[in-house]
């Protein structure tokens, strides 16, 4: 079955409106997708982020007519500054697949291979993440999950312990099992994450080495690696809790930190943490470091 999908600009206040508006004339679903190439990073549970400039797209059944929708659209919305407006047909395939497309192998420090399903890598001294994009955040294709997987497979972890902080899918505390590390705990405030975690830590066959759970639920201990691929300022609003979870003279891995946020981090932490100097890629850089004895 085709479809037609349709499309058009506008600014986040109106966005959902708008989208609201492609319902009501029958689109089948609506979602969106930033118009500017702006990171709209990790948001809350429950909350939808919407870029300052949003496309809004539709998908309608072929008897719908694209030439009308646009017309009640503008209209409904002629004070506001609607652009770009799209459309096209939509041949049928197997959606829940197209993403392999998008989505390759990739290696990291010669050591981790990540990969979708079946198309795993196997090659002398190196270990394979397999890993399908799916509830939360993370795959390795971000920059800011590819500076910790890079650190992770750059470093011995045969028997230490991990804290997975912030754990998206699973994707770090998953990785440092597969290189050596006796056992990972994977937190996060979003109950899908954990789901995500758990679904992918049975997939690499190693579930009864990664415990999960919520922050609250969290019984404190020191790690040998703390890893914590969240945003700035909660890097900052938690460093004292975050901190206090590395052992002395173990491992703290800190991301989803902006260049120009860097050195904000850092001040936060180093009173406790020897930190390195900051590790870019693209926008994006990584703090990791020692904790002092």
């Amino acid at each position: 079955m085709a479809w037609h999908q349709l499309s058009v600009i506008g600014t986040e206040l109106i966005a959902p409106d708008v989208a609201d508006f492609f319902s009501e004339l029958g689109a089948v679903s609506v979602t969106y997708m930033d118009a500017e190439d702006r990171p709209v990073y990790e948001p809350l549970p429950g909350e939808t982020k919407i870029w300052p400039n949003t496309r809004i797209i539709a998908l309608f059944e072929l008897d719908a007519e694209p030439e009308s929708i646009r017309e009640a659209l503008f209209d409904q919305f002629e004070e506001h500054p609607l652009q770009d407006w799209f459309a096209e047909r939509l041949e049928d395939q197997a959606w829940e697949r197209s993403w392999m497309a998008y989505y390759h192998p990739m290696k990291f420090a010669d050591r981790l291979w990540v990969c979708p399903s079946g198309q795993e890598r196997h090659e002398p001294g190196t270990v394979c993440l397999t890993l399908d994009p799916g509830l939360a955040f993370g795959t390795g294709t971000h920059p800011t999950t590819a500076l910790c997987l890079q650190w992770l497979a750059s470093h011995d972890l045969t028997g230490k312990t991990v804290i997975d902080y912030g754990c998206g899918s699973g994707i770090l505390a998953v990785a440092a099992i597969l290189l050596g590390a006796k056992t990972a705990h994977a937190l996060d405030i979003d109950p899908q994450a954990l789901t995500a975690t758990q679904d992918n830590a049975l997939k690499n066959n190693i579930a009864e080495r990664i415990k999960c759970c919520l922050p609250e639920q969290f019984v404190a201990f020191e790690a040998d690696v703390v890893l914590a691929n969240i945003l700035a300022q909660p890097l900052i609003d938690l460093s004292g809790q975050i901190a206090q979870l590395v052992a002395p003279g173990g491992d703290l891995v800190l991301s989803g930190i902006l260049n120009e946020q860097a050195a904000a981090v850092s001040a936060a932490y180093r009173s406790v943490i020897e930190l390195n100097p900051p590790v870019a890629r693209e926008d994006w850089c990584r703090l990791d470091g020692h904790r002092n004895h």
